[in-house]
């Protein structure tokens, strides 16, 4: 399998675990990601929250590059480039006034026919979880995982929806796949606070710390996430979210990419796992006992 890959801003920076974490995953399991030639900025929420042109007109700079270089499907990695980038292909799809904008702008035609695509879809449904398992060298026996999966990769289903809106399932197979257990708990698509985290650091640290609690109170040993601003909100505010607010343990919250490597026997400086605020050392040493046994 082979996909036109668009890591974006995010996986270029502070979610580089992330970038190392999918392309470690992905070359274990023989699917080719040839990064999109200069790639440039999706717009991520600046672009749609200050100029409907250029939320449009990014992210078709970055598929009328994959096209050009011959590929039919895009597969990313953050939730808010996917959303970005299927947002767009939806309104030149459905929209004419917004395809003649976009090529206007882009000053290149663009015909909407470049398939995007999430990591989650790829490992899910054409890699598939059956063939996942049988990769696996370092089982997670044991392991309880709370999956988040947020808000941008379900939702709106008209546009994202690979996977149930509501009820989403597949990081959670992923997980089983893995041999750890997917612990049932009801926040799976609540939000983080994503941008926010910034402006509003008050409400990221309380949405955070409704998360944390719900996912302990669940029975889950860790949280595994494929949003870069998940990620931060939840690891490098945790220590934030939880003060003042009672005890709660430590939570561990890796990318899915990050706990699938260490299942598939990857080790742990070839997955970013070095980059968590909160150590999931436990989890690798669990992973290298387990590959053991």
């Amino acid at each position: 399998m082979k996909y036109a890959f668009f890591p974006g801003c995010s996986l270029e920076s502070t979610a580089w675990d992330f970038d190392q974490s999918t392309r470690a995953v992905c070359k274990a399991l023989d699917i080719e990601l040839v990064d999109i030639p200069d790639w440039v900025c999706c717009g991520s929420t600046p672009a749609h929250s200050s100029n409907a042109s250029l939320a449009v007109a990014l992210p078709v700079i970055n598929l009328q590059k994959a096209q050009a270089a011959g590929f039919s499907e895009v597969l990313t990695a953050c939730a808010s480039c996917y959303a970005r980038l299927r947002t767009a292909n939806h309104k030149v799809n459905t929209d004419p006034s917004e395809r003649e904008r976009a090529e206007r702008i882009t000053e290149k035609p663009y015909d909407g026919g470049v398939k995007v695509r999430h990591i989650l879809d790829v490992l899910v449904n054409d890699f598939s979880v059956r063939e996942l398992r049988k990769r696996i060298r370092t089982p997670l026996k044991g392991l309880r995982v709370a999956s988040y999966y947020g808000c941008l990769l379900s939702r709106p289903p008209e546009i994202v929806a690979f996977d149930d809106a509501e009820h989403p399932t597949c990081m959670d197979d992923l997980v089983k796949a893995a041999g750890a257990e997917a612990v049932d708990w009801p926040l799976k698509t609540e939000c983080c606070g994503a941008s926010l985290s910034i402006s509003k650091t008050g409400v990221v640290n309380r949405l955070g710390y409704r998360l944390l609690s719900m996912a302990h109170r669940a029975g889950a040993e860790c949280i595994v996430v494929a949003c870069p601003l998940c990620q931060l909100n939840l690891d490098f505010r945790q220590s934030e979210a939880k003060k003042n607010r009672g005890d709660l343990p430590d939570m561990p919250v890796l990318y899915i990419t990050q706990l699938l490597g260490l299942a598939l026997g990857l080790p742990a400086n070839t997955l970013g796992m070095d980059a968590l605020t909160v150590s999931a050392s436990s989890l690798s040493a669990q992973g290298a006992t387990a590959g053991k046994s």
